[in-house]
């Protein structure tokens, strides 16, 4: 990789968490909601989700616009198992480049999520590797846009994020598998590398 940074900001789905839209949209469809996919896909989604993920509704009323949306009666459970169907493995192999990583750069997590997401995966990472295996500790600091109350691709967040720690945004090197969010980041002048089918310890 041809680029000199001082810092790096990782995205989380795709490219440390292993995520599967399409496995959140045929278990809806299961459910018996047919159009979920017109609701909500990688690139693009309803503003109630975009909502969701800067914590200007809550959970609860996610929930029930989705029963509302669909007309159906899923209790919260089934809807919470639908919606988290997508958010599947954290690879160890992952997790060893982060520490690598962590040894020479200030590292940092930028992430899209919702607080029913961010629930499940801490709890499989947990299963996966142990009850002391925080996402926390992988990173000097983890932003995630419903407690930040900014999303991706908007400008506000990184800003934030570079203003917090006192960075360097030329050299500072922003990582996501979204490229709407690549050339949000590229406006304000990040360095930035696409993840489009490549892992991350591909790169490095």
């Amino acid at each position: 990789m041809n680029l000199r940074f001082n810092a790096i900001i990782f995205d989380l789905g795709g490219v440390i968490l292993n995520i599967d839209y399409q496995k959140t949209i045929k278990s809806f469809k299961y459910l018996g909601i047919d159009n979920f996919n017109n609701l909500y896909t990688q690139a693009k989604q309803n503003r109630v989700f975009d909502d969701f993920e800067i914590g200007k509704i809550s959970s609860a009323d996610f929930r029930d616009y989705i029963r509302k949306g669909s007309g159906t009666n899923l209790n919260d459970s089934q809807i919470d198992i639908a919606w988290n169907a997508m958010l599947l493995d954290l690879p160890l192999k992952r997790i060893k480049l982060l520490k690598e990583l962590a040894k020479a750069y200030p590292i940092y997590l930028y992430s899209n999520t919702n607080q029913i997401h961010l629930n499940a995966f801490r709890k499989s990472i947990h299963s996966q590797h142990g009850d002391d295996m925080l996402l926390e500790k992988l990173f000097i600091k983890t932003y995630y846009s419903h407690e930040l109350n900014m999303r991706k691709p908007n400008a506000d967040g990184f800003l934030k994020i570079i203003h917090d720690n006192n960075l360097e945004i030329e050299s500072t090197l922003f990582i996501d598998d979204s490229e709407q969010h690549i050339i949000g980041a590229k406006k304000i002048g990040l360095q930035t590398v696409w993840l489009e089918n490549k892992d991350i310890t591909e790169i490095f």
